[in-house]
């Protein structure tokens, strides 16, 4: 199956606040999100991403990221396929933590990638 466009962002252009109308889908593995994450963000690993699709909002404006942004690409490929429009965070948890944004970990302390 071909892939459909998907739109890309750099982290420049992601917003920094999360809500019901602007998610974050962050893609990486428990131990990863444990480390640190975006507060806020929504934490679906990718392999489970399509028996937990109904979780995510189809007409919030949808962010989706990784590590560095390789698995977050094969996650707005197939959430595009299927009905959303996803926007790919280019360079990942990479390029927010470079910009110098925040990251917490669920205790609340500061996160780290």
């Amino acid at each position: 199956m071909d892939d459909v466009e998907v739109a890309k962002a750099d982290i420049s252009a992601v917003p920094t606040t999360f809500d019901q109308s602007v998610v974050l889908l962050d893609v990486r593995e428990d131990d990863e999100w444990q480390r640190g994450h975006v507060a806020g963000a929504q934490h679906i690993p990718m392999g489970e991403v399509p028996a937990r699709m109904a979780e995510i909002d189809p007409d919030a404006e949808l962010y989706v990221i990784c590590h560095a942004g390789g698995r977050s690409l094969r996650v707005a490929n197939y959430l595009a396929r299927n009905g959303y429009t996803p926007i790919n965070v280019e360079g990942g948890m990479l390029a927010w933590a470079g910009a110098g944004r925040p990251m917490v970990t669920d205790d609340g302390s500061a996160g780290a990638i």
